[in-house]
């Protein structure tokens, strides 16, 4: 594969009348639906964005017309099409633009996000890129699954500029995913040509540089986008990998509705692409085969009787109910099993969640890791040791270092059947990822309206010690418990860790799952049955009279060889560990300090909009009658992790530092 492949046309007599009379019905149907929804733009009952498919028509059919309910795709902002060509009523499109509760996602998505997963329609996205990770993920549920299945990624020219498209190519290639990505290169990038922003200006040629079949179609010619993507999508099924499919088209409205179109572009150019109209194409192919004309006239007709319905629908479909506006945010709560009873067996905290991880795997055969190092090494904390022995490569699956390429793959994967597990070594190393864990994986089941979950657990190490400096210190709860959609968890010990492990390996919901580096060796009682820690249940580490303190992760011990120290001196603390942060259980920390009186907050991140801030305005609002003085924090400095031992102890909270701000407050 040293050159792009060129795929020949391909002879209208070669294509059975019945299939090219299909293609044309469903070009038909995205035209004809686009153009009612240019026609509603402009009398306002479309709010928002419209991102139109005219002149594109031809790709989502070649492609869409090989694959069943079971195939998945995962399309980008201009997907209207793509979901019609995959099976979406038109009405239910209509119906999502205009906002209504008959919509596709509800009402919640509009242009850019449009979901019905019923028919493997697994989303569209407003930021470029994503989908192809996704769908990358949908190859690897098939992978995993063995069913068959193929997923497909529609993209833009703009999307291959980006790193997404390095990155799922990559991992689609070396892990012989069953995935055709399609890139619709109508020229443009919104208003960037295409011949200026990419220094290899064929996208088709690209495929070998990844070991894959890259070929350049015509984009107006749906007979060889058919045969092209059929070949393609037989390909996959049959567990040849990927292709990368360049279909060279041209979008003949504005890039959204509303939009100049002529700063950027000539109406000549439009003009001369026009009349390549894919459309006009196929007919004037077969128009003189007997009877052809005929059944033209008819699909055309019966194509805008349903598009005029349809609108009809739409526009007399309810709006949403107000009250729904943050339902699906997060999944339903799954059951828990009763808490075991006590155990005087130890094990550290990393054998305690690998313990959880290799049970939820036996019962669990859609559950697989992915991460760097966690294969036949066992992860850099022996987080996954003797797993890849018993599961194999596939689903102790070894990454490149492309956290953004394994995260997007996890969140399609867990949109098409399957549990992943992320481990990321460092939490650090997540933000790398912010993007495809704050804009799909939080949103999916939101945007979705809960039609799809998002059974995903990230993992990773965390928290200054060691002289790790500042790349491998962060826990970064504080940020990201900000964002809906999220659990975010932080143990402190290994009979949470178990616990609470266990739980996220059967939640619904995306699991950040933050294990400081200063804990994995700690040792502590675990006990050997299955059990789960439900979340949002603080643990009261030790009880007390005289001053509540809440301490996060590696500072609940602190906390306790302070408590220890203090008792000494008659002064009783008592200590709540919220064991997770998203969500918060506040109601155990009120309790505690109406029978206290006095409160400090203990967290080695940052001050400033942190998570201290939160519990503290919450116990100011609700509790402020119960206060003998004000709250108080006790925070790590407002700097990066330092390196030197010297400079590291002196940014972080410890014993000594935590005894000394209760006699502080003591003395309020």
């Amino acid at each position: 594969m040293s050159s792009v492949r060129i795929a020949p046309s391909f002879p209208t007599s070669d294509c059975p009348l019945p299939t090219a009379l299909s293609l044309y019905h469903t070009m038909q149907l995205i035209r004809q639906t686009e153009q009612e929804l240019a026609r509603c733009h402009q009398r306002g009952l479309v709010h928002g964005a419209c991102h139109t498919y005219v002149g594109e028509e031809a790709i989502a059919t070649g492609v869409c017309a090989h694959l069943t309910e079971q195939d998945v795709v995962f399309s980008t902002h201009r997907g209207h099409g793509h979901a019609l060509a995959k099976g979406m009523p038109p009405r239910e499109l209509m119906a999502e633009l205009f906002g209504r509760e008959t919509g596709c996602s509800r009402g919640r998505g509009g242009s850019m996000h449009l979901f019905s997963p019923e028919i493997g329609m697994m989303g569209t996205s407003g930021i470029v890129g994503p989908c192809i990770l996704q769908a990358c993920g949908g190859g690897y549920s098939s992978k995993v699954l063995q069913n068959g299945t193929v997923a497909v990624a529609f993209f833009g020219d703009g999307a291959v500029n980006n790193g997404a498209f390095h990155e799922g190519l990559n991992m689609a290639s070396i892990w012989n995913l069953p995935v055709l990505f399609v890139c619709e290169n109508n020229q443009y990038a919104t208003e960037v040509p295409f011949i200026y922003s990419s220094g290899n200006p064929s996208v088709g040629s690209r495929g070998a540089a990844y070991g894959m079949p890259g070929f350049e179609v015509d984009g107006n010619d749906v007979l060889e986008v058919h045969r092209v993507a059929g070949d393609a999508i037989a390909r996959a099924r049959a567990g040849e990998g990927p292709t990368l499919l360049e279909c060279k088209t041209y979008r003949t409205r504005a890039h959204a509705e509303g939009m100049v179109d002529f700063t950027y572009r000539t109406k000549e150019e439009v003009a001369e692409w026009k009349e390549r109209c894919p459309i006009q194409r196929l007919r004037t192919a077969v128009e003189g085969i007997e009877d052809a004309a005929s059944q033209l006239d008819a699909i055309d007709e019966e194509v805008t009787k349903t598009v005029a319905e349809a609108r009809e629908f739409a526009e007399s479909s309810p709006p949403p109910a107000p009250a729904t506006a943050t339902n699906h945010v997060y999944a339903t709560p799954v059951s828990q099993p009763p808490t075991p009873p006590q155990s005087d067996r130890e094990l550290t905290f990393v054998a305690a969640t690998l313990e959880a991880l290799e049970h939820a795997m036996a019962a669990d055969p859609g559950i697989f890791v992915m991460g760097e190092g966690i294969g036949a090494r066992g992860g850099n904390f022996m987080t996954t040791l003797g797993l890849y022995d018993k599961y194999g490569p596939d689903r102790l699956c070894d990454t490149p270092i492309c956290e953004r390429g394994f995260v997007g793959l996890g969140c399609g994967a867990a949109m098409t059947g399957t549990r992943p597990v992320i481990d990321f070594m460092f939490i650090d190393f997540i933000n790398d990822a912010f993007g495809e864990l704050v804009n799909q994986i939080a949103k999916m089941q939101y945007m979705s309206s809960g039609r799809l979950k998002m059974p995903i657990l990230l993992r990773g190490c965390g928290g200054v010690g060691h002289s790790a400096a500042t790349h491998h210190s962060g826990m970064y709860h504080s940020i990201y418990s900000h964002i809906p959609g999220l659990r975010v968890v932080l143990p402190s010990t290994p009979t949470d860790a178990k616990g609470l492990m266990a739980h996220a390996l059967r939640s619904d919901d995306p699991v950040l799952f933050l294990e400081h580096r200063e804990l994995m060796s700690t040792k502590g009682p675990v006990p050997e049955e299955h059990y789960e820690i439900p979340f949002g249940r603080a643990r009261v580490m030790r009880s007390g009279r005289d001053v509540t303190v809440v301490a996060l992760s590696l500072m609940v011990q602190h906390t306790l060889k302070a408590a220890e120290q203090l008792a000494q001196e008659g002064i009783s603390v008592e200590i709540v560990d919220p064991r997770t942060v998203s969500p918060l259980d506040t109601n155990s920390i009120l309790q505690s300090v109406a029978k206290t009186g006095r409160l400090l907050i203990v967290d080695e991140a940052f001050g400033p909009c942190g998570l201290a801030s939160e519990i503290a305005a919450h116990v100011a609002d609700a509790g402020f009658d119960d206060l003998d003085a004000p709250i108080k924090r006790l925070h790590g400095a407002f700097a990066p992790t330092p390196y030197a031992p010297e400079l590291e102890s002196h940014v972080v909270p410890n014993a000594g530092t935590i005894t000394q701000a209760i006699h502080d407050l003591m003395q309020e």
